[in-house]
């Protein structure tokens, strides 16, 4: 039922009001008595949000109304009101025809596996707490959660001489990024800002494609950075002030060099690049890889000495701050960066990158192909490491293959230190995953 960052979707197919309501009855049936729920502006979400409240409340939980948020807003909500839980309404970077449930511990953190298992085997049994004609919860708004961030984020940095800054707020909910930044003193021009859950701007998620309207604004006028998030603003990529997207790794490497001190650790999803290895070798800190998934991230950042946790999608985590992807931190510690250190070009220069290769392969019988890659893998190469599909560390570099959580695909990603080697890893890579599918294949009646 749960990926790797809660429940997404197709409207009317897989999300459904039916489900919303099931999980609304099991959160609070498993002792989750005060909620705060919210959502962000898809066209899906006052149903949903409906759905899901009506379960809530049907089993006895208090719910309190965050209305359309940041999923990070709704996150820090959760502390704020001693809720012991959070429920958005979010598909966050997915298009417009899906929507999704995401979960919140108490902390802000996502919900770990052991939680999410507990609500999916009470939607599975149907059990719930359903209580009398007298024994609903009650409902009372959240007025302030977006004022309360944004005073929040304000006192997180310090931005002596503000920037110029670009915000494409995608058209979802990320506009308290332009308030704050101008709060701080910077010039702002604000793209796609007109809350549309149809996300006519351009696609929902921020990448080197969809950002082209960003990067030619950034590129003709004086602006010295551009910020872009994705539907509900737990993303933020950046372009530079010659209007060239910031490389995710490379974004990464910047913001972890400056969270991080000697001894420190970092937390990074395995698939990162070695660029981010190097980068806070220098100053004597250390990379501490997880699963794929923000949750799994979070998880880390929780661990003694480790004080910043990434994701190259553009998932950001001070653990300091709060153990959630918070889109409009990472806009503010960007442009306090770049006011404080110089052109964000020059910083991104600053980052020996390496040749990576990445690519995805249509694969039906998932399961059954990765054992197979497992196996053939383990004859091959001596250090091998299951934490997250199968990765291999050779001493020039790596290679990664792993079965995609919410896709029939299994995407593959070399990485060495100069070009012929990566082609080689790439090509060894693609041979592992040929040679398995068709083992599979031939064993399939």
């Amino acid at each position: 039922m749960f990926g790797t960052s809660g429940i997404r979707g197709t409207v009317g197919e897989d999300v459904t009001a039916a489900l919303a309501l099931s999980l609304g009855r099991a959160v609070a049936s498993d002792g989750y008595d005060r909620v705060v729920v919210g959502r962000d502006a898809r066209e899906s979400g006052p149903i949903l949000v409906d759905a899901v409240t009506a379960g809530l409340r049907e089993c006895g939980a208090d719910v309190l109304e965050a209305g359309v948020a940041p999923t990070p807003t709704i996150a820090r909500a959760v502390s704020r009101t001693d809720a012991n839980a959070g429920v958005v309404v979010t598909a966050s970077h997915n298009p417009a025809p899906d929507n999704g449930i995401k979960l919140w511990s108490s902390s802000g953190k996502a919900f770990g596996p052991e939680q999410r298992d507990g609500i999916a085997a009470r939607v599975e049994r149907d059990e719930y707490d359903l209580q009398p004609w007298d024994g609903g919860g009650s409902l009372e708004p959240v007025g302030d959660a977006i004022d309360r961030h944004a005073t929040e984020l304000v006192e997180a940095v310090s931005v002596a001489d503000p920037p110029s800054v670009a915000v494409d707020v995608g058209n979802g909910t990320g506009g308290i990024t332009a308030r704050v930044l101008s709060e701080l003193g910077c010039d702002v021009v604000t793209l796609n800002g007109q809350r549309d859950g149809r996300f006519p701007g351009r696609p929902n998620e921020p990448t080197r494609e969809t950002l082209g309207e960003l990067s030619s604004f950034v590129e003709a006028t004086d602006a010295r950075l551009g910020i872009a998030h994705d539907g509900d603003a737990d993303r933020m990529l950046a372009i530079d002030e010659t209007g060239s997207f910031v490389p995710k790794d490379a974004l990464l490497a910047l913001f972890a060099r400056e969270a991080a001190t000697d001894g420190d650790i970092v937390a990074a999803p395995v698939g990162t690049s070695i660029a981010v290895d190097d980068a806070l070798a220098a100053v004597g800190a250390t990379v501490s890889r997880t699963r794929v998934g923000d949750t799994f991230v979070a998880d880390c950042t929780t661990w003694p000495d480790v004080v910043f946790g990434g994701e190259p999608s553009g998932m950001w985590i001070w653990p300091d701050e709060m153990p959630c992807p918070d889109g409009p931190l990472a806009a503010c510690k960007l442009v306090e960066l770049v006011a404080d250190r110089g052109p964000l070009s020059s910083l991104v220069e600053g980052v020996k990158t390496y040749p990576i290769r990445r690519a995805s392969v249509t694969v039906k019988e998932k399961t059954a192909v990765m054992n197979q890659v497992h196996e053939c893998v383990c004859e091959r190469y001596d250090d091998v490491d299951t934490l997250d599909g199968v990765y291999v560390d050779v001493d020039d570099g790596w290679i990664l293959l792993r079965a995609s959580g919410t896709e029939p695909v299994v995407r593959l990603t070399a990485e060495a230190r100069d070009e012929f080697r990566a082609e080689q890893l790439e090509a060894d890579a693609i041979g592992l995953l040929e040679t398995a599918i068709a083992t599979v294949s031939g064993i399939q009646p």
